[in-house]
């Protein structure tokens, strides 16, 4: 579950507010241990959402760094490569 949590810092152009709800639906869930919350438990599974959402969207505002920004195509193609490089090309 976890595996899809992108890192959101330091990218040109910055998160979006979708990628960083997304990053924390997958936090949510794997420490919840579910997917998907069960009727009693829907209303407290999106509070906790929407409120590492929140928290997320002020942490990524407020880290400092003197490096560079990333540039996401570049970062999307290193994983690729790291991707075949581990499970070989797809056919």
């Amino acid at each position: 579950m976890c595996r899809n949590i992108k890192t959101l810092h330091n990218f040109e152009p910055a998160a979006t507010d979708e990628e960083i709800r997304a990053a924390a639906l997958q936090y949510v869930r794997k420490v919840s241990g579910s997917t998907k919350p069960s009727k009693a438990n829907e209303a407290v599974f999106a509070r906790a959402v929407d409120e590492i959402a929140h928290v997320t969207h002020h942490l990524l505002a407020e880290l400092v760094t003197a490096a560079p920004p990333r540039d996401r195509e570049v970062e999307a193609a290193r994983a690729k490569a790291r991707a075949e490089k581990r499970f070989g090309q797809a056919a």
